[in-house]
């Protein structure tokens, strides 16, 4: 069986005696330079209202999407100047949200982004507050893969 796309993020191959190839790898190109250290503006349900200049800023469509993002939660939207495209993400994509100044991380179906946690606040518990801080932010980074239990 040939295949027609790449199979981590399906990008188009060119084929063999192909008219327009130049469709073909634009295509591919667009879908590259999203997910070439990807960067989102924000997580948000509705699509934004963009000029051509904004080509190049891309969204995490949230649960509940309106409007042509609707039933296409947790992927991201590219804006190409003219129109939408659209990529899922794969296990452990990591993407930076501008919005909230934070990374997501794509594990078994979902973005994850490190919990808040508060500063340990001085008292006669301190070492209980700092030991909570503690196994929060392990556990955090064990969800994400960055450590074991």
């Amino acid at each position: 069986m040939v295949e027609n796309t790449t199979s981590r993020h399906l990008l188009p191959f060119l084929a063999v005696a192909q008219a327009q190839k130049e469709i073909t790898h634009n295509e591919a190109l667009v879908r590259i330079d999203a997910l070439l250290h990807p960067v989102v503006e924000d997580e948000i349900a509705t699509p934004p209202v963009l000029l051509a200049a904004d080509a190049g800023k891309c969204w995490l469509i949230a649960e509940l999407a309106t409007g042509i993002w609707q039933g296409k939660a947790g992927q991201i939207a590219c804006w190409t100047g003219g129109s939408w495209r659209y990529i899922s993400p794969v296990q452990s994509m990591t993407v930076r949200n501008n919005a909230s100044s934070t990374h997501a991380v794509w594990i078994n179906g979902q973005w994850i982004t490190a919990p808040t946690i508060s500063d340990p606040q001085s008292g006669t518990v301190i070492d209980t507050e700092a030991r909570a801080a503690i196994i929060a932010l392990l556990s955090h980074f064990r969800m994400i893969g960055q450590f074991t239990g």
